[in-house]
């Protein structure tokens, strides 16, 4: 089903019509031209107001707050709902004038991208029809509870392939609630492509939407996939399912007096990136460099603004732009993109979880721009308030713990960035040089983790001189 939706900075619009103009016959325009003639009646639409999607990443979102009740008249562009989503929160508004008529989905709660958070009316006619369709959606939910109930059948019954033939009808069973079809507009392509009546199908998804998987089951590929994903565990014997249960975390001990607390959507975005990192075969490389000349230089700067993360930007940006290879990317596995800009992500701790704010051209900025646009970064990022450009279109991530004291540290590669570096603390050391005479200077180790099917040892090292030489000779910072 196409939403015809629009986005707006800092906000987002949602909406989707759920009925259509009734179609009049031409008899009643062409068979009495005269005075007495019919004017046609136009019903006002009733639409729905999506959960949006407002990362990438995002796969739900959490109703922070209702802007607007229920009955209040909406104008189009206004805001209606603050969503929080994996990184931020932010407004949503609505592309059409109407009367918000229901709310599906109250203040606390989270939904799937894609499903109904509210219904909004044209006219005070179309309210109760409105609400009855709120209704019978909240009514129709009972697909989600539905596999609770099979999860906990298979332990007294044992019998596996109970869940799979309850499961199979649902996809061609008739609908069981009159109206226009709900399916997404990926379920109505693949029912194109595979001559899938998508009106005879009953959706799995929230409120009864048809999900890909309903049009897949129903066109006989989903069994096939699913075959070729589980034959590698399968070949023993028909143990499959007798392999799920050992995953359950049930198996771990209870502490008791603790307490369990469910993710944020946040922390749930974090694990998730933090698990697809483990995918990727990385290296690390530890490369130790001289600060005195850097903290002299801070020194001069710090009255004006200057931070010492921006310092730090600064100088692998420049670093990056003579090594572009290490501010390369692979997403596939199968090629790699140069990147023709230089972003720098710097992760930051907020409350709750972990954000990397993105400086976009860092190599392009000067050092004082540079540090005016990161305290920007970081009131909006602890504010909650970052567009998804500002946080998403890193390329290279820096992660400094120097400030904590932490000498070093190895960090772990972001999804679909070649590299990230970890600054550790500026300490005194006792060195020799080459006369045997000792000496004291500051130095910090800094350590790089790399993304090795297109970042090599030799790319790393030459790097990491390079950028050992900006930061032990600083002056061309401030140029």
């Amino acid at each position: 089903m196409a939403s015809l939706l629009q986005s707006r900075t800092p906000s987002l619009s949602f909406s989707s019509s759920l009925s259509s103009t009734p179609v009049i016959r031409p008899s009643a325009f062409f068979l009495k031209p005269r005075s007495g003639s019919r004017v046609p009646v136009v019903r006002a639409k009733i639409r729905e107001i999506f959960m949006p999607a407002l990362s990438s990443t995002m796969t739900e979102g959490k109703i922070v707050s209702w802007i607007k009740s229920e009955g209040d008249v909406l104008s189009k562009g206004e805001s209606v709902v603050v969503v929080e989503s994996d990184k931020a929160d932010m407004d949503v508004e609505t592309f059409y004038d109407g009367i918000l008529a229901a709310i599906v989905i109250n203040e606390g709660e989270t939904a799937p991208v894609g499903a109904a958070i509210g219904i909004l009316a044209e006219t005070e006619d179309e309210i109760a029809e409105a609400k009855a369709k709120a209704t019978s959606q909240s009514s129709s939910a009972p697909p989600p509870s539905a596999p609770k109930v099979e999860e906990s059948s298979p332990a007294p019954q044992v019998d596996a392939p109970s869940p799979a033939v309850a499961a199979a009808p649902a996809p061609t069973a008739a609908p069981s609630t009159p109206g226009k079809v709900v399916a997404t507009p990926y379920a109505n392509k693949l029912a194109k492509q595979h001559k899938v009546d998508i009106g005879k199908l009953v959706g799995t998804g929230p409120f009864g939407r048809i999900t890909p998987e309903d049009v897949e089951k129903a066109a006989g590929i989903t069994p096939a996939s699913k075959s070729n994903v589980a034959a590698p565990a399968a070949p023993v014997a028909s143990a499959a399912p007798a392999a799920v249960p050992p995953k359950a975390p049930s198996s771990f001990p209870e502490i008791p007096g603790s307490t369990v607390v469910p993710f944020t959507t946040m922390q749930a975005a974090v694990s998730k990136n933090m698990l697809e990192s483990l995918t990727v075969p990385t290296f690390r490389v530890g490369y130790p460099i001289a600060t005195d000349a850097l903290d002299a230089l801070y020194e001069k700067v710090k009255p004006k603004g200057v931070t010492m993360t921006a310092l730090l930007a600064k100088a692998a940006a420049m670093a990056l732009a003579q090594h572009p290879v290490v501010n390369a990317t692979c997403k596939d596995g199968k090629s790699f993109t140069h990147n023709s800009s230089i972003n720098i992500a710097v992760a930051v701790a907020i409350n709750g979880g972990l954000i990397t704010p993105v400086l976009q051209d860092a190599d392009k900025l000067d050092l004082y721009l540079l540090s005016q646009k990161w305290k920007e970064l970081v009131e909006k990022a602890r504010a909650k308030q970052l567009q998804p450009n500002e946080y998403n279109s890193g390329t290279f991530t820096l992660s400094n713990l120097g400030m904590f004291g932490v000498d070093r540290f190895d960090a772990i590669l972001p999804p679909g960035q070649g590299a990230i570096m970890a600054v550790g603390a500026s300490k005194p050391t006792v060195l020799a040089d080459k006369d045997g005479f000792f000496s004291v200077k500051n130095k910090m180790l800094v350590n790089v983790t790399a993304d090795h099917r297109i970042i090599y040892g030799a790319d790393l090292a030459a790097f990491l001189q390079t950028f050992s030489k900006i930061i032990e000779n600083p002056e061309s910072l401030t140029m």
